[in-house]
């Protein structure tokens, strides 16, 4: 199993719903990669207020493949 950590930049505030809405719109276009597990947003309690995701993958080179592909980039550009 491969696990990666991403932190968002800060949430705009007021923005922290669309923020969730897009999260999880892009979780349907992340699970029809091979190897994808989970993806799960977390958010930190003490210190920053940013958003972080663990993504769960089979292999490094199925996350690879995801994160490389078209489709992830045009997801994270609409965030």
């Amino acid at each position: 199993m491969f696990v990666n950590l991403v932190e968002f930049p800060p949430i705009k505030k007021g923005k922290d719903k669309k923020f969730k809405e897009w999260f999880e719109w892009s979780n349907t276009v992340y699970k029809k990669f091979d190897g994808f597990i989970s993806r799960r947003l977390i958010k930190s309690t003490k210190g920053k207020k940013n958003y972080a995701a663990i993504v769960e993958h089979e292999s490094e080179e199925t996350f690879m493949v995801m994160h490389l592909s078209d489709k992830r980039q045009k997801a994270w550009a609409k965030v």
